[in-house]
């Protein structure tokens, strides 16, 4: 069993100030006197836990307030330490982080049930006090993941459920893909063993057997860029093994899956990944309707990269993804990439775009602001934002992001609540569909309006699914 130490996680932080170096040894002896006593089920001594959370957290080199939470973020639910206590030592800042991160008091609630439901939405809701909170959640429910052998059959699949109803979603909804494709995977293997070992055992083989045509690919685009001047990085990565199951379970076929393998080329400037783009098709043959382009239109959650599946060597298809460094950086950290891009202003930065970027962050104020029973609050949210989704198109070719199931009266008031109120009519493909009309990916959407429109009809509840569009509506129809 792999435990981190302290010498491991002051390792990885060397390159902090002094001070910061010290302000977290200090939260690592804290923790530590705290915790003394205590043992994790493995039996290891529990302070190896909140280590290792601060190493996850520490590794995506986080801010040293969020490094001493993460070491911290047990004491007060299991140890004799006040949030008053973490405040005259470490400051507010720290102390709230702690507090967000806090699991709810049972003598609080009536029944585990109740708690269960309090606590998620306090999980799901503290990207709104601060998306550190958040960010420590995932690092603690990774290492969790990863030492959940010794957890019983039955909280092994318990622990694996939630998180990928909850944990995956909003790591996908922040961008953190590193975390989230091992929670995945964790999850898979515990959930499906015989599916995940079966997919493990055939991704090996396919890397194996592909090894000489990727080594050629590597070496020839390498050739390419490098006699073009353009500088460049590139490394391969292969699917994760949960992305290959959701695929297989969708009905493809192993040899169906283009991005198994994948190379990923970073440069400089946007200018040169067309450039690249351009110079790679002109050696290797691309499969025309597999090529995104997500640095023209980013996804929600602010991925970028091209994305184009290439006819390689020994007749393998292989996928490129071509960005610049900072895309490259953001594709694998999500928000947690502003503290290696932004550094001192990282923290309200990252606050800032959550609340004015991420298209999920306003749905879920207001699946907040409508719900006061906590589990329609967690229904909700499961059924809205983190269920299956549809991504359609404006007319000036930005992708929304909505629920499966959604309608043209969700798109309509997800733009605007005007917009909705006014809509007479829709056009998807240019082509006309009533209001109740379901999206499906990729059309593109159109919402016809008239200023002198009666306003939306009584049945619109009846097709509606966000809670946007239906709290308008109910909205329209109270002050009419």
């Amino acid at each position: 069993m792999n435990l981190e130490t302290i010498d491991n996680l002051m390792h990885l932080v060397r390159f902090y100030p002094i001070e910061d170096q010290m302000l977290i040894k200090k939260a690592y002896d804290l923790a530590n006197r705290s915790h003394e006593g205590q043992f994790r089920q493995s039996g290891a001594a529990y302070i190896t836990h909140p280590v290792a959370v601060a190493c996850i957290v520490a590794g995506i080199q986080a801010d040293k307030e969020s490094i001493c939470a993460a070491l911290l973020h047990d004491t007060v639910e299991d140890t004799t330490l006040t949030l008053e206590d973490i405040a005259a030592e470490f400051g507010k800042e720290v102390a709230n982080l702690v507090d967000g991160v806090t699991k709810m008091s049972k003598a609080n609630f009536s029944s585990k049930e109740a708690r269960v439901f309090a606590n998620t939405r306090k999980i799901i809701t503290s990207i709104s006090k601060d998306v550190r909170i958040m960010i420590i959640r995932l690092a603690d429910r990774l290492h969790n993941m990863r030492t959940l052998e010794f957890k019983s059959d039955f909280k092994q699949k318990e622990i694996s459920l939630e998180t990928m109803e909850i944990f995956v979603p909003v790591a996908y909804c922040l961008g953190v893909y590193r975390i989230k494709s091992e929670l995945e995977d964790l999850s898979l293997k515990y959930l499906k063993p015989d599916s995940y070992q079966l997919i493990k055992e055939q991704k090996m083989q396919i890397v194996q057997d592909s090894n000489r045509c990727l080594e050629q690919m590597l070496r020839m685009i390498s050739n390419i860029l490098h006699d073009n001047a353009i500088p460049f990085d590139i490394k391969l990565r292969t699917k994760n093994i949960y992305g290959i199951y959701k695929r297989l379970e969708e009905g493809l076929k192993l040899t169906d899956i283009h991005d198994v393998l994948c190379l990923k080329i970073s440069l400089q400037e946007v200018y040169q990944c067309y450039l690249a783009l351009g110079l790679i098709h002109g050696e290797f043959h691309p499969v025309n309707e597999d090529f995104k382009d997500y640095i023209c239109s980013p996804k929600p959650n602010m991925y970028q990269g091209l994305h184009t599946t290439l006819f390689g060597l020994d007749e393998k298809l292989v996928q490129a993804q071509i960005r610049t460094f900072k895309m490259d950086k953001i594709a694998s950290f999500g928000l947690t990439a502003y503290w290696q891009l932004e550094r001192a202003e990282a923290g309200v930065k990252m606050q800032e775009d959550l609340q004015n970027k991420y298209p999920f962050f306003g749905s879920l104020m207001e699946i907040n602001s409508v719900f006061g029973d906590n589990q329609q609050f967690v229904d909700h949210v499961k059924s809205e934002l983190f269920a299956d989704r549809v991504y359609v198109y404006t007319t000036r070719g930005d992708v929304i992001e909505l629920p499966k199931g959604a309608t043209a009266i969700d798109f309509a008031y997800y733009v605007h609540t005007d917009v909705g109120n006014s809509m007479v009519g829709a056009f998807v493909n240019d082509q006309p569909v009533p209001c109740h009309y379901v999206l499906q990916n990729k059309d593109r959407v159109r919402i016809v309006t008239d200023t002198l429109a009666s306003g939306p009809r009584q049945d619109w509840l009846n097709v509606a699914i966000t809670t946007r569009a239906r709290r308008r509506i109910k909205e329209f129809q109270r002050s009419a």
